[in-house]
């Protein structure tokens, strides 16, 4: 008898820390449901930044050594 109380406690001890898992699944889940959300977003706000910048040309490419300074 003892043995079978035994069993019963560690099998309801089991059931709960199932219960608590599963909890901090559907927790996570939608945590990272949330985030991949997040990094959409921000992939699609980088693509129309870099739409918006112009094309780089050979040409327009200055270096600050080649400009003068404004007192000149």
């Amino acid at each position: 008898m003892d043995q079978t109380h035994d069993t019963d406690q560690r099998l309801t001890d089991l059931e709960i820390k199932a219960s608590y898992t599963e909890d901090l699944v559907d927790s996570l889940n939608e945590i990272v449901a949330r985030q991949q959300q997040q990094i959409d977003q921000l992939v699609r706000e980088l693509a129309n930044l870099r739409q918006q910048m112009p094309a780089p040309d050979a040409g327009s490419f200055r270096s600050l050594r080649d400009e003068l300074p404004p007192h000149y």
